[in-house]
């Protein structure tokens, strides 16, 4: 982990900087939300991969706006989620939309998705612009089939999966294509860098997922139990309803459907959850996404971003927030 340290220390300021730069010429109007959402942090994953897959794989391109990017289409998805969800908080701090109001944050969103596609474009290679474009609208999809999905205690776990991989992978495997495709390293190793990010993407929701139901609020700087609140269907919660006796678990079903939880009656089930294990075989299913990721990995030519890649893996299956 030393190795992802050393590197997000050097480029955590350029990418910040290069945000900066860019939120700073925004119209008055929408800056301020942009900047609230930037500037509460994160963890910049998926420009960090689309810098390290473009120099894993020989990239003599400035990478910088093409990674970027990838952080302005996180971040506008950010803001459209929080006033979906009605979240209060993102990461320790208030959600934008209570800061700045609906229809600004909502703006806001747009703008970013709008500079973001804007910055690709100026590399002139349309196929850098058709998988980010692909990217925006499998995340879209994902987003929309949850809100569908909402309090529907009969979704299948095959359509969660369809769920996270287009909330959450699609990004990530944008991250990595597009950082192959700017190194311009051929078809096979840019499916290489697909397959690495889908799979290491799915791995890191699943983690996500887990760690609503084990993971302090202080830490991960959401509300504890969250997403069994909001009647989301994640993995954890899938699984552990097919622990329970049919009548107990008639009786949670209702409750979810109806909305029937207040904060204290989430935490008490997210216990229950956790000690069930069903949130620690949650991670196992991410482990095994993290295989494939690394099997992926082989066809990069040996080089530190590749070892970093590899690294990676590893830092998302042990994360806490």
């Amino acid at each position: 982990m030393n190795s992802i340290t050393h590197y997000l220390h050097n480029e955590l300021p350029r990418i910040n900087a290069f945000l900066e730069a860019q939120t700073a010429r925004l119209d008055p109007v929408v800056r301020p939300a942009a900047e609230h959402v930037l500037g509460a942090g994160g963890k910049r994953l998926r420009p960090l991969l689309a810098l390290v897959a473009a120099r894993a794989l020989g990239c003599t391109a400035d990478p910088y706006p093409m990674a970027c990017s990838l952080e302005l289409l996180h971040s506008a998805t950010l803001l459209h989620d929080d006033i979906l969800d009605a979240a209060v908080m993102r990461r320790g701090r208030a959600a934008t939309h209570v800061e700045f109001g609906r229809t600004g944050t909502i703006l806001a969103g747009d703008v970013l998705l709008a500079l973001a596609n804007r910055l690709v474009a100026d590399y002139d290679i349309p196929r850098l612009n058709a998988v980010l474009s692909e990217a925006i609208l499998r995340t879209v999809t994902g987003e929309v089939m949850e809100i569908a999905n909402v309090r529907n205690t009969a979704m299948s776990e095959e359509r969660y999966y369809e769920i996270i991989t287009g909330k959450t992978a699609y990004l990530f495997q944008g991250a990595c294509e597009c950082g192959a495709i700017l190194a311009g390293c051929g078809a096979a190793t840019e499916r290489a860098a697909h397959d690495y990010g889908l799979n290491l993407g799915i791995a890191f929701q699943l983690v996500d997922d887990a760690l609503d139901y084990v993971s302090p609020s202080e830490i991960t700087g959401k509300p504890s139990g969250g997403d069994l609140r909001e009647g989301k269907m994640t993995l954890p919660l899938i699984l552990y309803l097919r622990t329970l006796p049919p009548d107990a678990r008639q009786k949670l079903e209702t409750r979810i459907a109806q909305d029937d939880l207040d904060a204290e009656a989430a935490r008490a089930i997210a216990d229950r959850v956790a000690a069930s294990g069903c949130a620690e075989a949650t991670r196992d299913a991410a482990r095994g996404y993290a295989t494939l990721a690394a099997q992926a990995l082989e066809a990069f030519p040996a080089s530190p971003e590749r070892d970093l890649m590899a690294d990676m893996l590893d830092l998302v299956l042990s994360r806490n927030k």
